[in-house]
């Protein structure tokens, strides 16, 4: 999630830009646009970069779990196909 400061300065920004006769509602301007910014970001959903990047890694660990994981069912699996193929003394 974004730092409240940035959506603070982002607000702040947007008042700024307004004709001199609105800026006497900066406060309050600045106060709705803070949170229609806030809300707007919450609905998309975005994650910083450090939660980005610490999600890469684990997906990368348990993909690498994962492939190892397949390959030791692989040779389980070749191990009794082959001991099925033997025939069973009685």
């Amino acid at each position: 999630m974004l730092d409240p400061k940035q959506f603070d300065e982002m607000a702040k920004r947007f008042a700024e830009g307004l004709p001199a006769g609105v800026r006497d509602f900066q406060q309050e301007v600045e106060k709705n646009a803070r949170v229609a910014l806030q809300s707007a970001f919450n609905h998309m959903e975005l994650v910083t970069r450090e939660e980005f990047d610490a999600q890469a890694k684990v997906l990368a660990r348990t993909r690498e779990r994962l492939e190892a994981l397949e390959a030791r069912v692989a040779t389980l699996e070749g191990g009794e196909a082959g001991a099925e193929d033997t025939p069973k003394s009685e």
